[in-house]
């Protein structure tokens, strides 16, 4: 039988007219956001643009990609990532030193550093935001679920008291929402976000923020390199078109991926190979998932969970979605970091699936209905949806029909960890670059019974699936380094595919584009665009101190 699978977005296909188009809704939408700049840009001033909404600017209500890109210009972190993957003390001076039991880790701060506002960093400022961080962050689980306590042993040292060993601790603080803030600027909102402005350490101090549109300008008082531009405009718009456009008539220096059209990228993608523009992809910390309520039926059954593990068929669902932009994937650590394991996951084969349906009581007349809710605001979700949808139909008929449904994104998060979701689909993005950031957020869970999570991270993430002594295994991992570490990491990955309560689909990566006017950008190992680093390649507005 011929595969009847959706094409891939024919309505965004590129097209000179579309182009046109384009430019002219960029003339409508962006130019009078750009009319706050000055009449003629400056030499060296960069203008960046993408889809992600900027809310907020204080750390601790940041968790969207576009916020976090921002705060790593403005903020420093106490340690980096390098474009090799080398972790670099930025704020720290030196790796934390560990007390003999593991659960005391002392870090040495870096002397001269000041913040935007004058006033100078030091071990009582990072425990002030530190603090502040665990009482009211969006992600202050990430530091308050490993530490118990924190405090300054010295003017330019802090003590960090951990809940048990955790080996991943300076790629934690690696995490750019753990950039510190100034505590005379924020004294007065240390219950409460401060939304409007940043007052941090980073290269760049905040000039202005307009609607959808923020001005960065290099911090005169910067400890490190200073940027090589004379600022940055970073504008969001939502319109995938007009973004598109706006690259490709020379509006903006630099777009963003994240939340581009799917054929936007794939058409950008032509325009690099071709050397018409800069292309620079970031590490892939990015996956998209499949979610499967495990502990009701008909999922409940793992015989179920496993015929539709073999009934993806990612391969071709990435090269109709994704135009073979999001590679296929079958695990759920991201190659490239320790611990990832390939082939964890069970491999498409219809056969296979088949057999294991019918040994469910399904098949030949008895198709099993299976609800599957995407993510109504991400048009690649929809794709994917009825993509596998066609597949399944294709190969298992008689077996599984999926029953294809829409739901907005902060509605379907919330119905998530309430269980009335038997199967989901949606994306999980590392805030930092460690196996355990990708594992523990899926799998842990406080309180099991068997197979069943009734409370913890396995719930919230739609699974509620457990297996005794797994979660023991997760924190034995996270108390390990090298070789035991990554085997043990494996390990976990080969039980839960067995089971199979998430089924990895597709790996995603950061894309940025540039015209060829600027010099090639890069990404950090953490994947963030190094924003300091662009420049014009007949201008470079720092130097080295």
């Amino acid at each position: 039988m011929p595969l009847s699978l959706p094409a891939p977005a024919p309505s965004h296909r590129p097209s000179r007219r579309r182009i046109a188009a384009a430019a002219s809704l960029i003339a409508a939408l962006l130019l009078p956001l750009l009319a706050g700049c000055q009449p003629r840009r400056p030499a060296g001033l960069l203008i960046l643009a993408g889809k992600s909404r900027i809310d907020s600017l204080d750390p601790a209500a940041a968790s969207r990609v576009g916020v976090l890109q921002v705060l790593s210009a403005l903020g420093d972190p106490l340690y980096a990532i390098s474009s090799e993957g080398r972790l670099e003390p930025r704020l720290a001076t030196a790796l934390p030193q560990l007390s003999a039991d593991g659960l005391r880790a002392r870090i040495p701060l870096r002397a001269g550093v000041r913040f935007h506002d004058g006033t100078p960093f030091d071990a009582a400022a990072l425990v002030f935001s530190l603090e502040r961080f665990m009482a009211i962050g969006t992600l202050g689980y990430q530091l308050s679920d490993r530490v118990k306590r924190v405090r300054a042993t010295g003017p330019l040292e802090i003590e960090l008291e951990l809940r048990q060993p955790f080996s991943p601790l300076p790629r934690l603080l690696s995490a750019i929402f753990l950039t510190p803030v100034s505590p005379s600027a924020y004294r007065a909102h240390q219950g409460k976000p401060l939304a409007e402005r940043f007052v941090g350490t980073g290269p760049y101090r905040l000039a202005s923020t307009s609607g959808q549109q923020l001005r960065l300008l290099p911090w005169s008082g910067y400890w490190g390199r200073r940027p090589r531009n004379s600022g940055l405009v970073i504008v969001s718009l939502s319109n995938s078109t007009a973004l598109y456009g706006a690259l490709r008539s020379g509006e903006i220096d630099l777009l963003l991926s994240s939340g581009l059209e799917i054929d936007h990228q794939q058409a950008l993608h032509r325009e690099a190979r071709a050397g018409r523009l800069h292309e620079a992809v970031g590490p892939s910390l990015n996956i998209g998932l499949l979610s499967l309520r495990s502990d009701q039926p008909p999922l409940q059954d793992r015989r179920l969970r496993l015929a539709l593990a073999h009934s993806l068929d990612r391969r071709t669902i990435s090269e109709r979605v994704s135009l073979g932009v999001r590679p296929p994937l079958r695990q759920l650590v991201p190659p490239g970091l320790p611990g990832s394991d390939p082939a964890a996951w069970p491999a498409y084969d219809p056969a296979r699936a088949r057999s294991l349906f019918r040994q469910a009581g399904y098949c030949e007349g008895k198709p099993l209905n299976l609800p599957l809710t995407f993510r109504s605001d991400i048009p690649s979700d929809r794709l994917f949806a009825l993509t596998w949808q066609a597949q399944v139909r294709r190969d298992l008929g008689d077996c599984l029909q999926l029953e294809v449904s829409g739901m907005e994104s902060t509605t379907a998060y919330d119905q998530l960890g309430k269980g009335t979701l038997p199967l989901f689909f949606y994306d999980w993005s590392g805030d930092y670059p460690d196996a355990e950031n990708f594992l523990v957020p899926l799998l842990g869970c406080e309180k099991a019974e068997g197979d069943r999570c009734l409370k913890g991270n396995a719930a919230l993430s739609g699974s509620f699936w457990s297996a005794p002594g797994l979660e023991q295994l997760l924190i034995r991992s996270s108390s390990l380094e090298g070789p035991e570490r990554e085997g043990l990491l494996r390990q976990i990955q080969r039980r839960t595919a067995a089971a199979s309560p998430y089924l990895p689909v597709w790996l995603m990566a950061p894309v940025a584009w540039a015209r060829p006017s600027l010099a090639p950008p890069r990404f950090d190992g953490a994947g963030w665009l190094v924003l300091a680093d662009l420049h014009s390649q007949s201008h470079s507005g720092g130097s080295r101190r």
